[in-house]
């Protein structure tokens, strides 16, 4: 790796433990959201160097929407394990036995969007006013125009017009009772760097980043992995294809790409040629021009 990206790195790393260490110091209940993606996982590792020799001083909170990769959870499992914190579970199976949202029908049915009652309902569970996430401005529109520390009302609403101005690293946590702030360390990451730092780092991945045979629906241009939670139409038949997936969700929405790379360094000249963003393979994204932001606007990730 040339010196002048090892140093860009580097100045990435120290920016992002600055942010994690002043969650750390302003908040009393802070949480860092993981999905088991590699975004959350790159800021799961930063926090293990930000508070080194210690532990990580908050838990890891994984909203679990039920049809997730078998591989994620495996890999959630031990990634914990690894790094001895304690893990809260969200269950969206279970905001949908209480009646707290209704579950979606039709072949593009999909529980994604469902995370966001589940998740609004396990922070004021568990009172946490800073939640950490992995998210990045290049990799869609809305989460573009967030700031480090994003303020949320008591509702859990964004409001992307009322947000705090961020002048010399300086960080307004102040709140009113019953708010909190969404959080993103490595928000001028971009996915080459996210590739990049894991490849110096060594830090494990999930196996669904690597290529991989996989039964796959092609809907629409997508890859969809077959699956028993995927309403499949009468005429999509699942085809087996070589794939691995850019970005990790929910089984029903989350696209695979046609791909050979099976190392990190494949994986990352992959990226380098790459001419669609990582969340262009996210069916949940497609579902108006602004899906994300509106989701946002309502309590999503």
């Amino acid at each position: 790796m040339k010196s002048y990206y090892l140093n860009h790195l580097k100045e990435l790393e120290s920016e992002s433990i600055y942010v994690i260490r002043e969650v750390a110091a302003q908040f009393e209940r802070p949480a860092l959201l993981f999905s088991g993606g590699k975004d959350s996982i790159v800021v799961s590792h930063l926090a293990r160097k930000a508070f080194f020799p210690a532990k990580i001083p908050f838990p890891l909170v994984h909203i679990d929407t039920g049809h997730n990769f078998p591989e994620t959870m495996t890999y959630r499992d031990n990634w914990v394990k690894e790094l001895g914190v304690q893990l809260i579970v969200g269950s969206v199976q279970e905001s949908i036995d209480t009646g707290r949202v209704q579950e979606e029908k039709g072949y593009n049915a999909s529980r994604n969007a469902l995370q966001t009652v589940t998740l609004l309902d396990t922070i004021e569970k568990y009172q946490f006013d800073a939640c950490l996430g992995g998210a990045r401005r290049d990799e869609e529109k809305a989460r573009a125009k967030e700031r480090f520390f994003s303020h949320r009302d008591e509702f859990g609403q964004w409001d992307p017009k009322n947000q705090r101005p961020e002048l010399w690293n300086l960080f307004n946590g102040k709140k009113h009772v019953g708010e909190h702030f969404r959080v993103f360390p490595i928000s001028n990451w971009t996915e080459m760097d996210v590739w990049m730092y894991i490849k110096l780092e060594n830090i494990p991945i999930p196996s669904l980043y690597f290529s991989h045979q996989r039964y796959v629906i092609n809907r629409n241009g997508q890859l969809l992995a077959d699956s028993p939670y995927l309403n499949k139409r009468p005429e999509e038949k699942p085809e087996l294809m070589t794939v691995r997936f850019r970005t990790i969700g929910d089984m029903t929405c989350t696209g695979a790409v046609v791909s050979h790379a099976s190392t990190i360094d494949e994986i990352i000249s992959e990226v380098a040629t790459a001419r669609q963003t990582e969340r262009g393979t996210r069916a949940d994204d497609r579902r108006s021009e602004t899906s994300m932001e509106d989701r946002k606007k309502q309590g999503y990730f």
